[in-house]
């Protein structure tokens, strides 16, 4: 303790515009938003055996940022309303209460960490996006954000969000909903298991996900629907090629 006191160390941090920003809009969010929490583990076996081969098959480097982008924009084109927004209704005589927008594109959000601070940009129109294209704007959109080249346009718009911290080692955790989209998903680190087949036990590959949802739009039943197809759709990698 003694230590800790006789550091040097300045006592107060000033933030930056972008913390101020963040810490603005989360803390928005976390007041007007009533979420609830899910969590899955998904079989990733075949599709992290399977990248090395599709960078060669479709000249782009493929991460798994972009196998989860894809399956999440393909799970909410099945499931719309977790791009919905709880807004005040537009109708003449109003309606009581309000009413949920569904957002007409799927619009995913990204978080990338940065010298800066946390950055958000975002894969436009990812529902009509190949793998190819969704890894190659991954990249282009990654890359950008890390030397702060990207414009307004690239950091707008976000619909549904995505956060993955598997690469700090991070088993699982619970992302926070932004005030612009209802639903976030959180990915935790890829990890070996080992996981009963046929009666005999089998080493596989399991990622970690975790779903924020606004109750005020979806139902527990269908988060669980739709947490439930992503896990389908990376266990078998071939329905997202």
């Amino acid at each position: 303790m003694e230590a800790l006191l006789n550091t040097t160390t300045p006592r107060e941090v000033p933030l930056s515009r972008i913390q101020r920003l963040i810490g603005a809009r989360m803390l928005a969010s976390k007041r007007s938003k009533p979420c609830f929490y899910l969590e899955a583990k998904a079989d990733v076996t075949e599709l992290m055996g399977m990248r090395r081969k599709l960078r060669k098959t479709l000249g782009v480097k493929i991460t798994s940022n972009a196998f989860f982008i894809h399956a999440l924009a393909l799970a909410v084109k099945a499931y719309p309303l977790t791009v919905g927004r709880f807004v005040r209704s537009d109708a003449d005589p109003p309606a009581e209460g309000a009413v949920i927008r569904i957002a007409d594109n799927i619009n995913v959000g990204f978080a990338v960490n940065t010298a800066r601070g946390l950055i958000v940009p975002v894969v436009k129109h990812a529902e009509s996006r190949s793998l190819a294209e969704i890894a190659a704007e991954e990249k282009r959109l990654t890359a950008g954000a890390r030397s702060n080249t990207l414009t307004l346009a690239d950091l707008d718009g976000e619909t549904v969000a995505m956060s993955n911290l598997g690469a700090y080692d991070i088993d699982t955790f619970i992302g926070i909903v932004p005030p612009p989209t209802s639903t976030i998903l959180a990915v935790g680190k890829t990890a070996p298991a080992m996981v009963m087949a046929d009666g005999r036990a089998t080493a596989r590959k399991l990622v970690s996900l975790s779903l924020a949802v606004d109750g005020r739009i979806v139902t527990s039943e269908y988060a669980g629907k739709f947490l439930h197809l992503i896990t389908e759709e990376l266990k078998d990698p071939g329905r997202l090629v």
